[in-house]
């Protein structure tokens, strides 16, 4: 088959790392040909060691995009590809606006957000990131869901072969200081609330931790005003932003502690380390025998919306002073991503949808389209919500929380 994988602009993100690690494993373990589509930028450089093709999208600030749709048209003439394999609401509105009506070519949808949203078309195949969310979707939802949760290529994200000493080196980190490390997105949609209080956090903790926040993006001067504000009240450095990494590996190598969520709380996890997960409105939880359950069933991400204050110190002050526990729930991580989110396990998953996703009908298809103006309409004016994402949730939202008090 002929697959045309429709990305995210490629900063570094969790969902462009899935769409191209997935890109790579299928067109790898089943032969497919595979191409990628989307607006360039640093996470390019994994599609390049992936050796995927990439074709070179315009870049857009809203969707669905004329400019977009007539660029990924023209591929989708050119190539023929067999399917359209949209990553995330932006880019399923323009493939199915697009290419799905004008050429009947069948769209594959992946929505690794935390809510069912109503962007994207009922019809469509899609894809989800956790258990809760394919139960949520298919109440609400006409065509398949299947549950692709977010890989790990366990080749790659391994203790064994990569160094973390530059990282810590780099990072001026002293000798025997506990290292707490986040990798993400810096953006005030879902990441910046959990990382600013990471960083306030930091003041408060004994035994001499420091902080290392990895990533860009738009909440980075905010993160960084706060990272200077703790320094001070701590008399010493206890958070520093080092910007983004092509390849974040040695320094979830290099850490000690990993904070995150979604697909980063995950490559942590696959480094062996103890992680920590955050949300919005102070949610912190360590991943532990206790927390499993609703994680692996929730998905590793949650929203705390009690009044108190957050429990990530507390978290984070027993876990610097107990290497103990370190170990023990390091181990847990290390084993629970081996045997639940191999990268394998995952492109098995989608071959499969690939496979079976039917051809559009063009009425039916307009139809479905027509249902989701409305929510469209507002991601384009920014009503309804603190983002676009926000404007278009109806069930399984981010609000739902994980091990919080509603």
């Amino acid at each position: 088959m002929k697959i045309l994988v429709y990305a995210h602009e490629l900063e570094l993100g969790g969902s462009q790392t899935n769409s191209i690690d997935l890109a790579a494993a299928v067109r790898d373990r089943f032969g497919h040909e595979v191409r990628l589509f989307a607006t360039p930028g640093p996470a390019g450089a994994l599609a390049a060691r992936k050796d995927l093709e990439l074709i070179e999208a315009p870049k857009a600030s809203k969707h669905p995009s004329p400019t977009m749709m007539r660029a990924l048209e023209r591929v989708v003439r050119d190539w023929r590809p067999d399917i359209v394999h949209a990553w995330e609401w932006p880019q399923i509105a323009d493939a199915c606006f697009g290419p799905q009506i004008r050429h009947r070519t069948r769209v594959v949808a992946s929505n690794m957000s935390m809510a069912v949203l109503r962007s994207i078309p009922g019809g469509v195949p899609l894809t989800v990131g956790y258990p809760g969310l394919v139960e949520a979707s298919r109440d609400r939802r006409s065509g398949p869901v299947v549950l692709v949760e977010p890989p790990v290529d366990t080749a790659a994200d391994d203790p064994a072969v990569i160094d973390g000493s530059p990282f810590r080196a780099a990072t001026g980190v002293p000798d025997g200081a506990c290292l707490i490390v986040v990798v993400s997105r810096l953006v005030d949609w879902m990441k910046a609330d959990g990382i600013a209080r990471a960083i306030d956090a930091m003041p408060e903790l004994t035994g001499g931790a420091v902080l290392a926040v990895v990533g860009e993006g738009s909440a980075a001067p905010m993160l960084e005003a706060r990272a200077q504000a703790a320094n001070a009240r701590a008399g010493r450095r206890v958070a520093v932003l080092t910007g983004a990494l092509a390849d974040p590996r040695p320094a979830y190598a290099a850490a000690d502690i990993m904070l995150g969520m979604g697909g980063s709380a995950l490559r942590g996890m696959a480094f062996g380390k103890p992680t920590v997960v955050l949300g919005e409105g102070g949610f912190a939880r360590l991943f532990d025998e206790q927390s499993a359950t609703a994680f692996l069933r929730h998905g590793f991400y949650g929203v705390d919306r009690q009044e108190a204050p957050s429990e990530l110190p507390g978290i984070l002050d027993a876990l610097v002073g107990d290497s103990a526990l370190r170990e023990r729930v390091g181990r847990l991580s290390y084993e629970t991503v081996r045997e639940r989110f191999s990268l394998d396990a995952m492109a098995d998953r989608l071959d499969a949808l690939y496979r079976t996703a039917p051809v559009p009908r063009r009425w039916p298809a307009l139809l479905d389209l027509a249902r989701t103006v409305p929510s469209l309409v507002r991601s384009q004016t920014g009503r309804g919500g603190r983002s676009a994402a926000d404007a278009t949730v109806t069930g399984a939202a981010p609000s739902v929380p994980i091990g919080s008090v509603a």
